[in-house]
């Protein structure tokens, strides 16, 4: 196994996500190398998530920055961003159909990472190489320290690994907290012959149901697949108390939070065709920021990690092309580059909740406040 890569690399890129990539590409469209280490051991170590809407304010920005417009409208599913809201006896109280003008065309996360990945040259990330820690070498310069016992000097290290970066604690102590909501994950395969009336609550596009303390939101994906978001409004212990390594028993105790709801919406959860999954939300604190420390800076959920709300990948992608092109645009002065794009991120991010309700408040109307 590789011990030491090369002892200085103009940029080191910590995270394969989309942030990160987005971040390796526009770097590459303005002819500066970089290097990206990514603890998976391949692109196909696990799978990607679900459906993402590309907001034409942010995510789509990046994607023209990065120069792949052509490459991401061949990967939009067309159809998705009908939207629907459904109460918890399946009564419909709003319906959107997909018009094409939304401006928040969907796309497979697979798909969006997979289109970045083949834009880069061969050897641009590298694989299975999972970072534990990174320390400052004075000068602006960092080592980054490898699980396999190898380390990596670098002049400009960039923190794209998420939510429990090991990059953060160089320029910041704060660490996410639970913000008292989580998802139970699950998918149902084959819907429209196996799960028809589910299928049918869902639509061609997104679906929600809310309710006080609990919602349930469905996307209809590639390949006739409902993946469905189960969130409750509890206490991590409370969820201690469910065994999801027994996903039948798993399944029923979720399902039972939604007594008397509608059984199309119920089957989302006792239907599933995976083990439901648990997935608790944490946040960094509200306005995070950090001194600016020279040669280092973060991007994503490693700089400002949100409960989900429709936009955290649209804003790593964003941070990443807004990082580049302030690299690019400094080349002598990386130093400036750096401060410009922080100022911008940390006052972007301190708008973030209320766009995002806005955002929310044009797509639903009044169902959700």
């Amino acid at each position: 196994m590789e011990q030491r890569t090369k002892e200085v690399n103009p940029v080191t890129i910590i995270g394969a996500g989309l942030g990160g990539l987005t971040l390796a590409r526009v770097l590459h469209v303005h002819g500066i190398p970089a290097e990206v280490y990514e603890a998976e051991a391949s692109v196909e170590a696990r799978t990607q998530g679900g459906m993402l809407d590309i907001h034409d304010y942010n995510g789509q920005l990046a994607v023209e920055a990065a120069g792949l417009m052509e490459e991401f409208r061949a990967i939009v599913l067309e159809g998705r961003q009908a939207i629907r809201a459904l109460a918890p006896d399946g009564g419909v109280l709003f319906e959107k159909a997909d018009d094409g003008t939304g401006g928040r065309p969907e796309a497979q996360r697979a798909d969006l990472r997979r289109m970045l990945l083949d834009s880069l040259p061969e050897g641009t990330v590298r694989w299975g190489r999972k970072v534990t820690g990174a320390r400052s070498l004075g000068g602006g310069r960092h080592e980054v320290i490898f699980a396999d016992g190898g380390s990596s000097a670098t002049s400009l290290l960039v923190g794209a690994d998420g939510a429990w970066s090991r990059v953060r604690p160089l320029l910041s102590a704060a660490v996410p907290e639970y913000v008292g909501t989580s998802f139970v994950e699950t998918y149902l395969f084959e819907a429209d012959t196996r799960h028809p009336a589910a299928a049918k609550a869902v639509g061609g596009g997104m679906m929600l149901v809310p309710a006080e303390g609990k919602t349930i939101t469905a996307h209809r994906e590639r390949g006739d697949t409902l993946h469905a978001y189960v969130e409750l409004t509890r206490p991590l212990d409370w969820f201690d108390g469910i065994d999801f390594t027994d996903p039948a028993a798993a399944a029923t105790r979720v399902a039972a939070e939604f007594d008397g709801w509608a059984p199309e919406l119920t089957a989302l959860i006792s239907d599933s065709d995976t083990p439901p999954v648990l997935r608790p939300h944490y946040a960094l604190p509200v306005g995070h920021r950090w001194d600016r420390l020279p040669g280092a800076t973060l991007v994503g959920d490693a700089a400002h990690l949100l409960a989900p709300n429709g936009e955290g990948a649209n804003q790593a992608m964003y941070d990443g092309a807004e990082l580049g092109r302030a690299i690019a645009s400094h080349p002598d002065d990386v130093e400036t580059g750096l401060a410009e794009y922080e100022e911008a991120m940390f006052t972007r991010m301190s708008r973030a909740d209320e766009e995002t309700a806005m955002h929310l408040r044009e797509t639903f109307g009044d169902v959700i406040a």
